[in-house]
């Protein structure tokens, strides 16, 4: 591959990646837990959207199963978001034609 492709390539991976930016943060995705007790709503960047919580769990003396819930709904919803971002990073890197794996600076 000759250096003007090879720069070419370059800054069409920058655009695609600065675009593949703004889509990750359009990205909503669901985590739940307790049966769908908890459930909570991220964007594709990690950061929180919405939680729900079912009024039946809301008494005093549950707030610490309240808690591990949260968590538990948080967590599910982080592996979920990591998906979706692996799926975009690897639909980028096939577009460009770049080995798959190949890691992206994200």
């Amino acid at each position: 591959m000759d250096f003007l492709k090879m720069m070419s390539k370059a800054k069409e991976m920058q655009t695609r990646m600065a675009s593949m930016q703004d889509e990750l943060a359009e990205i909503e995705v669901a985590g739940q837990s307790g049966g769908g007790l908890v459930r909570v709503v991220i964007n594709g960047k990690g950061m929180f959207k919405s939680i729900k919580i079912d009024p039946s769990l809301l008494k005093p003396d549950e707030a610490e199963i309240v808690e591990d819930l949260i968590i538990a709904a948080q967590r599910d919803a982080q592996s979920r978001q990591e998906a979706a971002v692996a799926a975009k990073v690897s639909e980028l890197t096939a577009s460009l034609g770049l080995p798959a794996g190949m890691k992206l600076p994200f």
